[in-house]
């Protein structure tokens, strides 16, 4: 399939700057799959969709403040996005990355961070130049990166971290579960609805440009994830309808999982890439946001309710003035 079969034009007025308040108070366009029909709802109603017997499957992962601001030694700004841990280093994204050799030092709030060599995806290593660790210094004076089209600062970081985050590693928000309060689960799990929770650091092979003019030749990069055996044991022993909450739950799912639904526990990394044609062995329904226009979550939506439905349901909710990607409003596709 070509990768402008899965385009739509948005007003930027629409993409949302800010979360909701209360998070559940966002708005939720429910997809019916079977009989292709749409209604408008609020979040906190999702439990109105939901049945004893199922199981909710959250993403606990936790956004890094990976994001450091510090100085060359001639006094330029340098931008340092840390990805994830390789060996004694962090591969990270560094700007301005052409104008730093292997080798330098900038300072990040008084600490020495070492630039080192380029990878071959233009990527760098980066290293506390004093043996410190990379981890407490994101935690001293990190920020949270936020993707390019939220223009405002975040008041308060937790505004960007589900209510159930956990595990460290991230460095996107599992967006989808940004609409869920305590309150709201706490609701589900009365009606007989199990909470159980994964772990899949999001990392830049969500959000990676696909390049490929057909889809079907895009390769994702590695995700790390996490399925603990009391987690898996319980979602094989539901009852009902196993619920995704967000694109990198289905993937973790749907890496793990058997030809007979069933999924395996473990840790290790996924590079599944999810497009129209693909077998969903798992997941029954999704909670999700909505997407840019030619990513890899977009076609993965598409695989899992079609893509002509998906595009009806995305002129749908810019016809009905949706709030639109990280922090905007919810789809439950049904």
């Amino acid at each position: 399939m070509r990768l402008d079969e899965f385009d739509y034009i948005l007003p930027p007025e629409l993409i949302a700057q800010q979360p909701a308040s209360p998070r559940d108070a966002a708005r939720l366009l429910v997809v019916h799959r079977a009989a292709g029909t749409f209604e408008h709802r609020v979040f906190h109603e999702i439990g109105d969709y939901l049945r004893a017997g199922d199981v909710l499957v959250v993403n606990d992962t936790r956004v890094l403040p990976a994001r450091l601001r510090g100085r060359r030694p001639t006094g330029g700004a340098v931008e340092l996005l840390l990805l994830r841990p390789a060996g004694d280093a962090w591969e990270a994204l560094v700007r301005p990355g052409r104008r730093l050799p292997p080798g330098t030092v900038v300072e990040v709030a008084g600490h020495p961070v070492t630039v080192g060599e380029r990878l071959p995806d233009g990527r760098r290593l980066v290293r506390a130049a004093r043996g410190e660790d990379l981890v407490a210094l994101m935690d001293r004076c990190g920020e949270l990166p936020l993707p390019p089209y939220i223009r405002r600062s975040v008041t308060d970081p937790a505004h960007y971290q589900t209510v159930y985050a956990r595990a460290d590693g991230a460095v996107a928000a599992p967006t989808a579960g940004l609409h869920f309060t305590p309150a709201l689960l706490a609701r589900l799990q009365a009606q007989g609805i199990a909470v159980v929770a994964l772990t899949l650091h999001i990392g830049l092979a969500t959000f990676q440009r696909v390049d490929a003019a057909e889809i079907e030749g895009h390769r994702m990069e590695g995700e790390a994830y996490v399925l603990t055996a009391d987690a898996a044991a319980a979602i094989n022993a539901r009852r009902g309808r196993l619920v995704a909450v967000g694109t990198s739950t289905v993937r973790a799912l749907e890496s793990v999982a058997g030809d007979d639904g069933r999924v395996r526990p473990g840790a290790g990394w996924t590079e599944l890439f999810i497009y129209p044609g693909f077998r969903f062995r798992a997941t029954d329904v999704l909670v999700t946001n909505f997407h840019l226009p030619r990513t890899t979550l977009l076609v993965l939506v598409s695989a899992f309710a079609g893509r002509e439905l998906i595009l009806r349901a995305y002129a749908e909710a810019i016809r009905a003035r949706y709030r639109f990607y990280s922090f905007g409003d919810a789809m439950l596709i049904l």
